[in-house]
């Protein structure tokens, strides 16, 4: 079983983020430089979670192009036995180019999670791990320099992985209180 979902956009910034204050007092006043133009990306996330190995992806879009050939990743990782992918229903996961892409590939099928329910897809507790390691606290230049964190931050990840499992650990067995006895 593999989890599968795309995180982004990550923009690249040329400048540190501002501080919300100065030292006087006044809030800093920072040019706004937002764009989703040609330099974002979005990195594509699979993970296996029988072993918590990762495989990602980046891309300058989210479409069915690049989902297919993410897909393509994910099958020469895995080249033995069924793939279940369990992601959400985004357009690109259902279109008609990727559904025809499916026919020619039949070892993988997909699990769609409902609407409003991504807490069941194990890749996004596995996205908050990413976004320390990979993006936190930086800033990039270019999506070249998105795709060189995305890449170092995976395999110093998968270096350290372990399987994943949903839900909670069991509460430790509770000790039974000493009885203490009193004699007249």
């Amino acid at each position: 079983m593999i989890c599968a979902d795309e995180l982004g956009p990550v923009i690249p910034r040329t400048f540190p983020p501002a501080p919300a204050w100065s030292p006087d007092g006044h809030r800093i006043k920072a040019e706004l430089d937002y764009s989703r133009g040609p330099e974002k990306t979005w990195v594509y996330g699979a993970l296996r979670v029988r072993d918590g190995q990762q495989i990602t992806m980046t891309a300058s879009s989210r479409n069915s192009v690049f989902y297919q050939q993410f897909l393509q990743q994910i099958e020469d990782a895995n080249p033995t036995g069924e793939l279940w992918i369990v992601t959400d229903n985004l357009s690109s996961h259902n279109s008609l180019s990727t559904r025809t892409w499916l026919e020619d590939h039949p070892r993988i099928h997909h699990a769609f999670i409902p609407v409003g329910a991504c807490w069941l897809n194990l890749q996004e507790g596995w996205w908050r791990i990413f976004r320390k390691a990979a993006l936190a606290g930086r800033s990039f230049a270019n999506p070249d320099d998105i795709e060189h964190a995305t890449a170092l931050a995976t395999s110093q990840l998968n270096s350290r992985a372990n399987p994943w499992i949903w839900g909670r650990p069991a509460p430790p067995t509770r000790r039974l209180r000493r009885r203490y006895v009193y004699t007249v």
